[in-house]
């Protein structure tokens, strides 16, 4: 697969122009990001559609990855400011990663990195110095391979077994 490039705005997207990644910007892009959520986190693997959304989701930014054709393919979050300091131990120049979804029909493409890199460099204009993340067990060496380094004991996050990461930038 062709590597990331940058569309000239500052977003990742392919190549060969099959799907680009950028900053969730009014409604009808949030809506996509949720709806994402929802067929990956919530109808594929079980969660509670109550504890998906939460409060963190009105001032996180939010990314979204579309086909070509506006379908969209995945997303991601990043809390920055005061909501990640309360999910990062209290330091408030970590970000934290999180809600990274990519549709079924996606997966395999390049989406999910596509996104962790465009959140990175949404932390980055923010100043931040790093970024962590709770990552599912069956996704460390995906977020590993893009330079993040687990730490802790797992851990239950909606029923599914989770460890703490993190990755300077």
């Amino acid at each position: 697969m062709t590597a990331p490039e940058s569309t000239g705005t500052g977003s990742p997207a392919r190549a060969d122009g099959s799907y680009a990644v950028r900053v969730a910007e009014d409604a009808a892009d949030r809506e996509a990001c949720f709806r994402v959520r929802k067929d990956v986190f919530v109808a594929e693997q079980g969660v509670p559609e109550d504890i998906e959304y939460d409060a963190y989701d009105a001032g996180a930014l939010h990314v979204l990855a579309v086909r070509a054709d506006g379908v969209p393919l995945g997303t991601g979050r990043l809390l920055y400011g005061p909501e990640a300091a309360a999910k990062t131990g209290g330091d408030a120049s970590v970000g934290s990663l999180g809600r990274l979804a990519v549709t079924r029909a996606a997966r395999g493409l390049g989406v999910g990195a596509a996104l962790v890199r465009a959140i990175e460099d949404a932390a980055r204009a923010r100043g931040l110095g790093a970024v962590d993340l709770h990552a599912q067990t069956h996704a460390l060496g995906f977020y590993e391979r893009l330079g993040y380094v687990a730490y802790g004991p797992e851990f239950p996050d909606a029923g599914i077994p989770h460890r703490a990461m993190r990755k300077p930038l």
